[in-house]
């Protein structure tokens, strides 16, 4: 039995989308969320040091955006575990062809995907669903002090969000736009 994954290229350099190969039987299915040496056969390395989770009860919950700066190397792997999110990927590194871009995705725990978010790309999601679980594959340690993120809806940046979020955190509220010229 193969638990082969497909890695499929997004619009944003270095980002990527992995589809796992779903094996289903009368006991239900399995299917393989992280596979290192998968990624490495796609010229992929990702070493996980750190895994989280956020679970979120209530519908329209905004979490973003999210980054750590350097000296962290931070990439990470979101994979829904249930409900739904508007996941939204922008690139801040200066040096990348695809600066600041954003790319926009509807994520499904039924469609059993994950992203690879590269180092120097900042992550939001807006939860679709009531009860909607994310899980967090991290490269490198949280560390507070290269911790922070900008406003959600930073005109500069543009996203469009598919209904207004009803729950924000104060902290995410409080972010300013993003200072280009602090990356």
């Amino acid at each position: 039995m193969s638990f082969a994954m497909k890695v499929e290229a997004t619009s944003l350099a270095g980002a990527y989308r992995i589809v796992p190969q779903v094996h289903s039987d009368t006991r239900g299915e399995f299917w393989r969320s992280f596979c290192q040496r998968n990624l490495a056969r796609n010229g992929l390395e990702f070493e996980v040091c750190q895994s989280n989770v956020s679970v979120n009860p209530q519908r329209h919950t905004l979490r973003g955006f999210h980054y750590q700066r350097a000296p962290s190397h931070e990439e990470k792997i979101l994979t829904l575990m249930t409900g739904a999110v508007h996941l939204v990927i922008v690139d801040i590194r200066p040096d990348s062809p695809t600066f600041l871009a954003h790319e926009a995705f509807r994520f499904e725990a039924g469609d059993r995907s994950s992203f690879l978010v590269p180092h120097g790309c900042a992550t939001g999601f807006l939860t679709l669903t009531r009860d909607t679980t994310v899980h967090y594959q991290m490269s490198d340690y949280y560390q507070p002090e290269h911790y922070t993120g900008f406003h959600y809806n930073d005109p500069s940046i543009g996203v469009v969000w598919p209904i207004e979020p009803e729950v924000v955190s104060e902290r995410d509220q409080g972010f300013l736009p993003l200072d280009v010229s602090s990356l």
